[in-house]
């Protein structure tokens, strides 16, 4: 019995039909995936409850601020501040020019027709193109008088009427009234409202700073401006350098003293160096376990073990890259050219001059560029690890989400963590050309 050959024709027929197959069942898989993915993580439901007026909101503060002008409703009281804190609050006396204030009547001009009054019988809102919105409070409760039908953006409760317009936000409670007019640009960032430099233009303060009378006569008046600016008690400038600052040590620190704790681990672990087959498998199990530990599982568990501080992250990050590090310097090892070696032996040079002379020229630059590479990602997980551990810029950023309302703050921090890692970006590639290329 003789068996038919395939001609060439039915042999490139037969490949083209399976890698047409092999090109539909490819895409077919992905989709298939995606749609699984798609039911399995209810994507359609994660939509549907998506609230993009939040996130509107959410966006806005990052480049804006808001100022609360608050009524207490049982003692009439009127307070007006930046951001609702104490530290932004107008003293006595002092108020911003949209808000005037005539005995037990304050009128606030949110702009483009939109005016608050509050008065002793309650409340008032005018919203151009809609009409008068009324509240008044009877029986403890706020009552609501405006032009049917509600639009959405008036929410009514029980206890509590809201109102939200492009041009600010209007609340009205059992206890106390509350209007929030946004204005663009970060306000109080340089100097806050008890400061004697407040509300003044960069010309003015040109003038001070230069030719003008002292503000105090016990120092000079760019002193004491630089002084009220470092520490600005809503932005906390000089905090913020500092945890800059603990964010790079803590990356320095890491990054450096797993470097020179790998340095010699991977000469155990070169093959060409370390003959005891068991001593270098071991070496190696041990890199991949600390590499297969994430590094802020380390964080975690470090920070049980020594308790919080800018330390204990640093200790974290040496960890993390000792595994990395380990396999990178090792596999460096043995890749390098014997013959260099072997000319410096011919010398009488003994096992430590060898290394010095003969190897450590030649992985050198490896080692510097992984490094330096390490250090630049470092200082931005840095970031991350200072949350967890209490220390740096991190801990000042989880601080200002965790409170949902200073998410200007928010935005700076974010800011300055970009620039400073592309300040460390700047500076890896700038030690990178000078140290390895020697330019």
């Amino acid at each position: 019995m003789t068996t038919h050959a395939p001609s060439l024709a039915e042999t490139v027929t037969r490949r083209f039909d399976r890698k047409r197959q092999l090109a539909f069942a490819i895409p077919a898989v992905i989709i298939a995936y995606l749609v699984y993915a798609a039911i399995s993580f209810d994507l359609a439901g994660l939509a549907q409850r998506a609230r993009f007026d939040n996130a509107a909101i959410l966006l806005s503060d990052f480049w804006s601020h808001k100022t609360h002008v608050t009524r207490d409703n049982r003692t009439g009281a009127v307070e007006i501040a930046i951001e609702g804190e104490t530290k932004g609050t107008y003293p006595a006396g002092m108020m911003p020019d949209w808000v005037t204030v005539t005995g037990d009547v304050t009128r606030i001009d949110l702009g483009t027709g939109h005016v608050v009054t509050y008065d002793a019988e309650g409340a008032q809102f005018v919203v151009p193109g809609y009409g008068t919105i009324a509240v008044r409070s009877e029986g403890g409760k706020p009552v609501l008088t405006a032009p049917e039908p509600l639009p959405e953006w008036i929410s009514v409760s029980t206890n509590k009427v809201s109102v939200t317009t492009d041009a600010g936000r209007f609340n009205y409670s059992r206890s106390k009234v509350e209007t929030f007019r946004y204005q663009a640009g970060w306000e109080l960032w340089f100097f806050t409202l008890d400061s004697p430099f407040y509300g003044k233009s960069f010309g003015e303060l040109a003038s001070l700073a230069l030719w003008g009378d002292r503000v105090s006569a016990d120092r000079s008046n760019i002193g004491y401006m630089v002084a009220e600016f470092w520490t600005n008690k809503m932005w906390r400038h000089g905090d913020v350098v500092w945890a800059i600052f603990e964010t790079i040590l803590m990356a320095f620190l890491g990054t450096m003293t797993a470097a020179i704790v790998a340095l010699p681990l991977g000469f155990l672990a070169a093959r060409n160096f370390n003959p005891l087959g068991p001593l270098r498998f071991a070496m190696r199990r041990v890199f991949d376990f600390i590499r297969g530990v994430d590094g802020l599982i380390w964080t975690v568990i470090l920070s049980r073990a020594f308790g919080p501080g800018p330390m204990t992250g640093a200790i974290a990050i040496a960890i993390t890259d000792v595994g990395s590090f380990g396999k990178m310097f090792s596999e460096a090892l043995e890749n390098i050219d014997e013959k260099q070696v072997e000319g410096v032996q011919s010398t009488g040079a003994n096992s430590l001059q060898r290394a010095r002379f003969g190897v450590i020229p030649q992985i050198m630059p490896v080692l510097l560029a992984q490094v330096l590479y390490y250090l630049e990602s470092n200082t931005r997980s840095a970031t991350v690890i200072g949350a967890i551990v209490g220390g740096g810029i991190g801990l000042l950023l989880t601080q200002a989400i965790i409170t949902q309302k200073d998410w200007e703050e928010v935005a700076y921090y974010m800011v300055l963590i970009v620039l400073m890692v592309m300040l460390m970006d700047s500076l890896s590639g700038w030690l990178r050309r000078k140290l390895i290329k020697g330019e």
